[in-house]
């Protein structure tokens, strides 16, 4: 009797001493840290497709939790360089935007994160890279590739009996006329926004002028005055507004292109970059060079618009995340669906399919093969903005053509712009 008392008093007091550890012993479970946040915000400058690029955004996020990404879109009539200058100087920039390359890069150089060792360098097509490309360092990623000419409605041009685009300017004038006497009127112009005149139409001029003739004008030994293309653009410039819709100098780009996209007019001086605002108008576009003068230059102004870059202001853990997103966007098998069939730009990577990019995308890689291109010109951002406004005053006839050369000159020489673009 005794035993199984003593046996059943140690089993009892095994029970109650293994509970009483377990509940001293106990070790609470620390919670899980959290996956760290990371919020970016990014300036997508093409306001043709906000709608497509917000819904890129929204499949990235979906697939990295972590990030947050809040788009800025700027465009149209914003003043994008001003206001993206005056945001980084004063250490509030955006942790991803773009730089038109070379000489922009160069003003802006101390934002920028070098980019050399990113995985899609080594992608790029060819020469895509040089115009962000200083000391041997890659401080941005192309965008795409665009095209600026003129875009023309082949039924208008059918209905006044047009059969081929006009390849030289007195082609071009006579197209005008043609179009005029159906009753349709020739050019809807935009020239609201400085940079289609300042960047777009004088990078025609630029493009066709002498090479080295910026030295020239770097040390006063030339003149805007003595380059036959920019005379050429100022006629150019002239046959629109003679041809074109009122009050050209305050229409701005949605207003052309609401012209154009209903039929109203023949022809706007614009890029591939359009196609996006021209889903479902059924119109069927073409893409022809800009004519300056008497001779068949047949050769359309194309090459990068602008590159991606990174703050380099920003945390480094915003960097990261920013490197991996435009990442993304150039390799992930979304990413290049999203750039081709939704924005439909022209790739500037060797290796993603061109697929879907529209007809107008399709006529301007074409334009692109088949002939030699004239490249875009890079100079810095501050001489583009002035000769958009001096052409403005031009084109408001509050200066002659002679002030308007004469104030290029001017412009050139107080905006210390040396250039490089020849």
């Amino acid at each position: 009797m005794k035993q199984k008392l003593l046996k059943a008093f140690f089993i009892g007091f095994i029970s109650v001493t293994l509970t009483a550890c377990g509940e001293t012993n106990e070790v609470k479970k620390e919670p899980e840290p959290e996956e760290e946040k990371v919020t970016l915000t990014i300036r997508n400058p093409k306001v043709e497709i906000a709608s497509e690029f917000e819904q890129m955004i929204s499949a990235y996020e979906e697939e990295n939790p972590g990030v947050t990404i809040k788009v800025e879109t700027v465009g149209g009539a914003a003043d994008d360089y001003s206001d993206i200058t005056a945001k980084l100087a004063a250490g509030e920039g955006p942790d991803i935007f773009t730089n038109l390359g070379r000489e922009a890069a160069k003003e802006w150089r101390r934002f920028l994160e070098d980019m050399s060792d990113e995985p899609w360098v080594n992608r790029a097509s060819e020469n895509v890279l040089s115009g962000i490309t200083l000391d041997n360092k890659v401080y941005g990623m192309p965008m795409n590739i665009e095209g600026f000419g003129i875009v023309y409605n082949r039924d208008l041009f059918q209905k006044a009996g047009i059969t081929s685009p006009p390849s030289t300017y007195p082609e071009l004038e006579e197209a005008a006329v043609k179009l005029d006497r159906k009753g349709v009127m020739p050019f809807a112009n935009g020239y609201y926004e400085d940079w289609k005149l300042g960047h777009h139409m004088a990078s025609v001029a630029f493009a066709q002028a002498d090479k080295g003739f910026t030295q020239g004008l770097d040390n006063g030994s030339a003149s805007f005055r003595d380059i036959p293309s920019f005379q050429d653009l100022l006629s150019l410039i002239d046959l629109t507004v003679r041809y074109g819709n009122e009050r050209p100098a305050r229409t701005d780009y949605y207003s052309e292109l609401k012209l154009f996209t209903d039929g109203k007019a023949a022809m706007i001086l614009q890029g591939n970059w359009i196609q996006p605002l021209l889903e479902g108008k059924n119109i069927p576009v073409g893409m022809f060079p800009v004519p300056l003068n008497d001779r068949k230059e047949g050769r359309i102004l194309a090459g990068v618009p602008g590159y991606w870059v990174i703050n380099s202001q920003s945390s480094p853990e915003e960097k990261r995340e920013a490197k991996k997103f435009l990442n993304w966007m150039v390799s992930s098998d979304e990413g290049q669906i999203y750039m081709t069939e939704k924005f439909h730009f022209i790739p500037a990577f060797k290796d993603i399919p061109v697929q879907d990019i529209g007809p107008l995308g399709e006529e301007t890689l074409q334009l692109i093969k088949e002939t030699d291109t004239f490249n875009w010109s890079s100079f810095s951002p501050c001489i583009k903005k002035e000769m958009g406004e001096i052409m403005q005053d031009y084109i408001n006839e509050a200066s002659s053509r002679q002030d308007t050369l004469e104030q290029f000159d001017q412009a050139w020489k107080e905006g210390a712009c040396l250039s490089s673009s020849s």
